[in-house]
């Protein structure tokens, strides 16, 4: 059991069953009466949230979470295909359990994941990742003031803003969390 004050965002813990991560944690202290704590927690088997409260001293069900790699092999409609690098294991991820990293996975990508009772809840993209624009606009020279962007297609099929100056068949790095243009990938 942890107290309910250690609950800072990022914090996973367990109540009647399902397994719940704090996304924003606020300490409220009014006048002489107790503490109140107030979360916003996401559901990491449904993917819903809500807002929750908790009077200062209760405690909440600790959760362990099993922490393994994984490479991505294929899309096979409602699910994901992966492999445990070591083992050579197969497993299926629902793609609702994956969110928007979907936009993002490439075939071979090894990527980090987070089970609960032997259930895939979470995966966790390499932070940046270099993908190519297989279609975009070509830039137009002169008309642009400062950070001018335009829209993008890479190689994921997942859509992206790009500035002008990127052409396709260049190689872009891609912020997974945020889906933002970074920089014009290295040549090497």
């Amino acid at each position: 059991m942890i107290n309910v004050t250690e609950l800072r965002a990022g914090a996973v813990f367990e109540e009647n069953g399902v397994p719940w991560v704090v996304v924003k944690y606020e300490h409220m202290k009014v006048g002489r009466g107790t503490a109140s704590i107030k979360i916003k927690a996401k559901n990491l088997k449904t993917g819903s949230t809500i807002d929750k409260s908790y009077i200062n001293g209760a405690r909440v069900q600790d959760v362990l979470l099993e922490k393994r790699q994984g490479q991505f092999l294929y899309d096979e409609g409602d699910h994901l295909v992966f492999m445990e690098p070591t083992t050579f294991d197969q497993f299926n991820i629902s793609k609702d359990f994956v969110g928007d990293a979907v936009n993002f996975l490439k075939e071979g990508t090894v990527v980090d994941l987070k089970f609960f009772n032997n259930d895939a809840i979470s995966i966790v993209l390499p932070l940046k990742m270099r993908f190519k624009v297989v279609e975009t606009d070509p830039g137009v020279r002169g008309n642009t003031v400062s950070n001018v962007f335009k829209d993008a297609k890479i190689d994921t099929g997942a859509k992206i803003k790009v500035p002008l100056f990127v052409n396709e068949g260049e190689e872009v790095v891609v912020n997974t969390d945020t889906g933002e243009y970074v920089e014009r990938a290295n040549k090497n």
